[in-house]
C-alpha cells in the first residue's frame, strides 16, 4: 500500500509493505537490561494438575509474564514516568502516526568522563514530530546488551531543549535513558523534554532501547509507533519506520 505524506509543503510517498522495525521484543531469551531489572519470565500457569502448556499435555499454551518495561525491552513512556500521578501513556499517547528525522550521533566524552549527546552534534533539523537518534558506533549487540551499572551515553539537557524548541514530540533513542544512569535524581533531560513541572507536554512521549539497523540511512521517515495500551507510565512498544520518497 502506498501513501501520500505531506511535509513542510514538500509531498512524499511511502510503501506501508516495507516498515523497518525498530523494537527489541520483550522476550525471555534477551540480555538486554537497564536500571537493574529482573530477567522476563514466561511460564506457564498452573491451577492444580493442569499446566498451561502444549508441551506438557495442554491444549493450549496459557503464560503468565512478568517483565519490567523500562529495563527489558524497548519502551515508550509519557511524563506519568517522572510525576507522582502515574499518567498512563495509553490515555496519553494518541500520535500514531507522524514525519520523523533519523539522525546518527557518536557521543563524546567530557571532562568527567561521560559520553553525552551534545547540541552542537545535531544536524539541521527538519521541524519533524518525531527524532530518532542512532548512536554510534552501532552494532547488533545493543540488542542484548547489559547496561545496568555501566553509566552508558545520555542526552545533554541543552540538547534536550534544542530537539523540543525544533518541534519534536516524540523522541527515540537507543540508549536506555535520556539521562544520566544515576543522577540523584535530577532527571533534567525528563524534565526539559515535557516541560516539567511548569506546563508538562502530556501527548509526548519518549521511546528508549530501541534499535535502529544500519541498513537505513539518516533522513526523513514516516514513523508509525505502536505502543501497547497499559495503563501505566510506560509500555512496550514497536516504532516503525517507513522510507518517504519525493513525490
Amino acid at each position: 500500500m502506498i501513501v501520500s505524506v505531506t511535509h513542510n509543503g514538500n509531498s512524499f510517498e511511502a510503501d506501508l509493505d516495507n516498515g523497518i522495525d525498530l523494537s527489541v521484543p520483550v522476550s525471555a531469551q534477551s540480555k538486554l537490561n537497564a536500571y537493574h531489572a529482573n530477567p522476563v519470565k514466561m511460564e506457564p500457569f498452573q491451577m492444580g494438575n493442569w499446566i498451561g502448556e502444549v508441551a506438557q499435555g495442554a491444549a493450549v499454551n496459557y503464560r503468565n509474564i512478568t517483565f519490567n518495561p523500562h529495563g527489558n525491552a524497548t519502551h515508550t513512556e509519557c511524563v506519568g514516568h517522572i510525576d507522582k500521578t502515574i499518567y498512563s501513556i495509553n490515555q496519553h499517547f494518541k500520535q500514531f502516526h507522524c514525519v520523523a528525522q533519523l539522525i546518527s550521533v557518536k557521543p563524546i566524552q567530557n571532562h568527567s568522563g561521560d559520553h553525552l549527546i551534545n547540541p552542537n552534534q545535531l544536524p539541521p533539523l527538519q521541524g519533524t514530530d518525531a527524532v530518532v537518534i542512532r548512536t554510534l558506533p552501532n552494532d547488533s549487540e545493543k540488542r542484548n546488551r547489559n547496561y545496568s551499572g555501566s553509566n552508558p551515553p545520555y542526552v545533554d539537557v541543552e540538547t534536550v531543549k534544542k530537539l523540543v524548541s525544533s518541534g519534536c514530540k516524540h523522541l527515540i533513542l537507543d540508549l536506555p535513558s535520556v539521562d544520566r544512569e544515576e543522577d540523584g535524581g535530577k532527571l533534567l533531560g525528563h524534565k526539559a523534554f515535557w516541560n516539567y513541572p511548569d506546563a508538562p507536554r502530556m501527548d509526548c512521549t519518549i521511546t528508549e532501547l530501541a534499535f535502529i539497523p544500519d541498513s537505513i540511512t539518516d533522513g526523513l521517515y514516516l514513523l508509525n509507533l505502536q505502543v501497547a495500551p497499559f495503563e501505566n507510565d510506560a509500555a512496550p512498544s514497536r516504532p516503525v519506520l517507513f522510507a518517504l520518497k519525493a513525490s
